[in-house]
């Protein structure tokens, strides 16, 4: 395992891919059925699916704070250099 510290952002990258992994797995479940000609999936099996953008958002947003952090120490670090 890495000794390195989890920086601003990475756990919400971590829980989105998670949330994304899932919901992809929901759509093929849910894909399945349709594809082989039986009998489809009640509806809360397609509410899984829609996980895979709800992970995305969350993957992006955690990017987004991961970004804005860096950028907030870069400044800081440059306005002390100064």
């Amino acid at each position: 395992m890495s000794k390195q510290t989890m920086g601003a952002g990475d756990l919400l990258v971590r829980v989105g891919a998670i949330v994304f992994l899932v919901g992809a797995v929901g759509t093929l479940v849910t894909v399945a059925p349709l594809l082989l000609g039986t009998h489809t999936l009640p509806t809360p099996a397609y509410f899984v699916s829609m996980l895979m953008g709800v992970g995305m958002a969350v993957a992006l947003c955690g990017l987004l704070r991961s970004a804005l952090a860096q950028r907030q120490t870069s400044r800081e670090r440059s306005a002390a250099g100064s």
